[in-house]
């Protein structure tokens, strides 16, 4: 995240839990209370499940059945977030959205390079934050998005488990107080699933 914004914070995917037909978001302090680890803000998935395989093979069955998306923000939480930061720019109905594509067709379109990949850029109402930017069946949400005003940022890395909002102090007091498992963060966050500071990592084997 760029380190230019009042506030910042770090919203987790959430782990799935198989109920019949539906599937229920599990919460990480959920995870954790269970495994007797700690909850805390930059708590990493490997360390309070206690297992590199439940990062995305084994699972908990009496907890949770899927790991929680890495380097993908679920279409319900991208709407959920969306909608309360929507309130904080002047022009939610133009934002820019940004996901890694390898179609040398798209060469000419509006990109944004980064490191570790191109990212194809599409302008577009707030509400595309919930759009599916893979080829069915796959799923893929945008990797950042942001309004023209810059009001805000939102950034999913492809390798982890959460996503980061930079922006005003209020808009991030208002993701922290929703529903969705949010923490505060700050852009110098230790980031990974080895990097948690308080639950011992497991061993790899």
């Amino acid at each position: 995240m760029p380190p230019v914004f009042e506030a910042y914070a770090r919203v987790l995917h959430p782990a799935v839990r198989y109920a019949g037909d539906d599937d229920v978001d599990v919460r990480w302090d959920e995870v954790a209370a269970y495994n007797g680890t700690t909850a805390h803000r930059l708590m990493q998935w490997p360390a309070i499940t206690g297992s590199w395989e439940h990062v995305s093979e084994e699972d908990q069955p009496d907890v949770w059945n899927d790991s929680p998306a890495e380097g993908h923000l679920p279409a319900h939480v991208a709407a959920a977030l969306s909608a309360l930061l929507a309130g904080w720019t002047t022009t939610p109905q133009e934002c820019w959205f940004g996901w890694c594509d390898d179609d040398d067709a798209a060469i000419d379109r509006p990109h944004l390079t980064l490191p570790t990949c191109d990212l194809l850029l599409q302008r577009g109402p707030i509400t595309l934050a919930a759009a599916n930017f893979a080829p069915e069946p796959q799923e893929q949400s945008a990797a950042v998005w942001w309004p023209a005003d810059r009001a805000w940022f939102v950034a999913t890395d492809p390798t982890l488990m959460s996503t980061y909002v930079g922006g005003p102090a209020g808009a991030v007091d208002d993701v922290l107080g929703s529903l969705l498992e949010a923490h505060p963060a700050a852009p110098d966050d230790p980031v990974g699933h080895d990097t948690d500071p308080v639950n011992p990592a497991p061993t790899r084997f």
